[in-house]
Parts: structure tokens; sequence; C-alpha cells
């Protein structure tokens, strides 16, 4: 990767709908270029996929979300891996992620309402052999993710002060 490759990501984790070339045109490569160096990253897995975030505040649907600490005991032969890739194979699983501190893992679950991402705590992560304890956080909102501001339209002036 190069000074450009750089570029290129940064324009595209900023907005994934520029085609090659407005791309080239921030960066200041030819469209054909672009495209290949675009292609090469995908080809080797640093641009793993293009998605839209979505504001859930806006959604008809309710979506629930949580973070769960997990702490769990490390396995002989391949330490945290083996339960990582144990846990992100279920659905409801959305990020995993080892983490520094009193807890190892961390996970972003969602789920259609509180009960749901409770059966998948009570059924199906704490009952692995290697599951110590867990910790559930639900969010009640969400102000910004991925670098986007989620609740602009929340501003504070829209507030009744009361003294």
């Amino acid at each position: 990767m190069d000074n450009f490759d750089t570029k290129i990501l940064k324009v595209l984790q900023d907005d994934s709908r520029f085609n090659a070339k407005q791309v080239g045109d921030m960066v200041g490569l030819a469209e054909d270029e672009t495209q290949k160096r675009i292609d090469a990253l995908e080809e080797s897995g640093v641009i793993a996929k293009y998605t839209a975030l979505c504001n859930t505040e806006k959604l008809s649907e309710d979506i629930v979300t949580a973070l769960i600490e997990v702490k769990v005991t490390p396995q002989m032969s391949s330490g945290f891996d083996a339960i990582a890739r144990a846990v992100y194979q279920f659905e409801e699983v959305k990020a995993l992620y080892l983490m520094s501190g009193a807890y190892d893992l961390c996970i972003t679950v969602e789920g259609k309402n509180l009960r749901e991402v409770s059966r998948f705590v009570s059924e199906k992560l704490s009952t692995m052999r290697d599951v110590i304890s867990t910790s559930t956080h639900f969010i009640l909102k969400k102000y910004k993710t991925e670098g986007v501001i989620l609740d602009e339209d929340d501003s504070e002036q829209k507030r009744q002060v009361i003294l």
C-alpha cells in the first residue's frame, strides 16, 4: 500500500458511493488506475465490505442493541481465537473484539427486543464451556457511530429549560 491507496481508502470510508472516476479526481489519479487500485484492495481483503450506515432511530422497526462484556478461559492451543470463532458464528453477533481490562471479549449484539437479546445471553453465550461471566449493557440511544452524528435533529434548543 502506498499514499494513493491510503487516500483512496479514506475517501471510500467517508462515502463508499463514489465511483472510481470521482475517487480518482479526489486523490489525483486517472479513473482506470483508481479502479485497479480499488480492485486490488478488495481482492487483498483490505476492503472487506461496502455498507450503508443506518440511523436505527428513524427506522419503523425497533432494534435493541447491547454491548456484552465476556470473561472467558483461553484455550491451551488457540488462546482466545477458537472461542471468538464460535461466538461470531451466531447471527445476533454484529461485532466482536478482544479487549484488555477486566473482560476479554466485547460483543455487539442486535435483537428485535430485550427478551431476544436476553435469550441470546442466557441460552447461547453463557452456556458455552469457556465462558466464565458476562456483563450486558443495553444501548439506550446512539448519538454518534462510525464517526457520524445521529442525533442532529435532537438539538439542545428543542429541550425546555426548567428553572
